[in-house]
């Protein structure tokens, strides 16, 4: 029971969001920071460009 038995089911791990925990859309298997829909869009609008 390991990572073969999540591929050969078809069910997907998704990574949990590196600053709240929270599930987020990508799979385990994305490489790079991940975030939930939430914390991204908190960033989006952090980095955007105040003007």
């Amino acid at each position: 029971m390991g990572d073969d038995d999540a591929i050969s089911t078809g069910t997907v791990v998704y990574a949990d969001c590196v600053h709240c925990g929270e599930p987020s859309e990508y799979p385990e298997s994305v490489k790079g920071i991940t975030l939930c829909p939430v914390c991204e869009w908190h960033e989006a609008q952090r980095t955007a460009c105040s003007g």
